[in-house]
């Protein structure tokens, strides 16, 4: 009796948008994330619109005002004013246009920067790849903020200055992961198996070492944004950053210093704003990771 063999359904492979979104919809972190994230991008684009007031105007008589569920608060300013009579939240809503702005162009600089420097340094070899690393280690040795402090003492003050000092500090650590990761695929067999078709060293680096080094490297980039929104604040807090009056979440800090046992609103709604974008941004690097590093998928 001739026994019939049954094929058995092949899964159909998990499509990667539609893993992406459940997993997404899983993770209450990423969620918490991506709201942040997208209200921050709202407040940015559509400031002008959204701000109750102009975040410039003054008005001396109603200074120091408290927000408005506490006595002597008002309506007009639900969150208050500073220490010229200016709205706290229309400046806070007109400051996440600089520091997502500053944030993520720092980070499109220094990313491919620093990617392209890794890759080739760790590809190549030789006196290249010394030359950078000493490079990148003689720039470690030195605390980031100080390094930045003096570069923007000698550039001046100004968000563009920002950015160019935020890059330049950014480049090293995507380097020297795209570097260690290089070191560990070019020896594989895929690769030496191009290069014996005659695959040329640009072409290898480019369509077969750059995709698998990719994913640590957008991982980190997503905490970068926010370590990058911290050090904007920092520079700002210090009189380096945003100068006045363009409202920015580290100068308000610094023009609220004064005033935080008589007006603590100043210092507390920007101190949240930043806090709650980095956090958010910190919720969205995790999921990143956890979705694009196979070992912690769910099989």
């Amino acid at each position: 009796m001739a026994v019939q063999t049954v094929a058995m359904p092949v899964p159909v492979a998990r499509r990667p948008r539609a893993r992406s979104l459940r997993s997404l919809l899983r993770n209450r972190g990423a969620l918490i994330g991506m709201v942040v994230l997208l209200a921050n991008v709202i407040a940015a684009v559509f400031a002008t619109s959204i701000a109750p007031m102009d975040p410039l105007d003054q008005d001396i008589a109603q200074r120091l005002l408290p927000p408005a569920w506490l006595d002597g608060g008002s309506t007009e300013h639900l969150l208050g004013t500073d220490q010229l009579g200016r709205d706290i939240l229309s400046r806070i809503i007109h400051g996440s246009r600089i520091s997502l702005l500053i944030g993520f162009l720092s980070v499109a600089i220094s990313l491919p920067l620093g990617v392209a420097i890794g890759l080739v340094s760790g590809y190549a070899g030789g006196r290249f790849d010394d030359a950078m690393m000493r490079l990148a280690d003689v720039q470690l040795a030195f605390p980031f903020i100080l390094l930045a402090i003096t570069i923007a003492g000698v550039l001046g003050p100004s968000p563009r200055n920002v950015i160019v000092i935020l890059a330049i500090g950014g480049w090293v650590v995507y380097a020297r992961i795209t570097r260690g990761q290089v070191l560990a695929l070019r020896e594989k067999e895929f690769i030496e198996a191009a290069r014996s078709l005659g695959a040329p060293h640009m072409g290898i680096m480019l369509r077969h070492i750059l995709p698998n080094v990719l994913t640590p490297v957008i991982v980190v980039g997503t905490f970068a944004v926010a370590q990058m929104i911290l050090l904007e604040s920092s520079l700002s807090f210090l009189g380096l950053g945003v100068q006045p009056p363009t409202p920015s979440w580290g100068g308000m800090l610094n023009d609220g210093r004064g005033y935080i046992t008589l007006a603590w609103w100043l210092t507390t709604f920007p101190g949240a704003a930043i806090m709650v974008t980095v956090l958010g941004l910190n919720f969205l690097g995790d999921w990143l990771r956890d979705l694009l590093d196979p070992r912690l998928q769910n099989l």
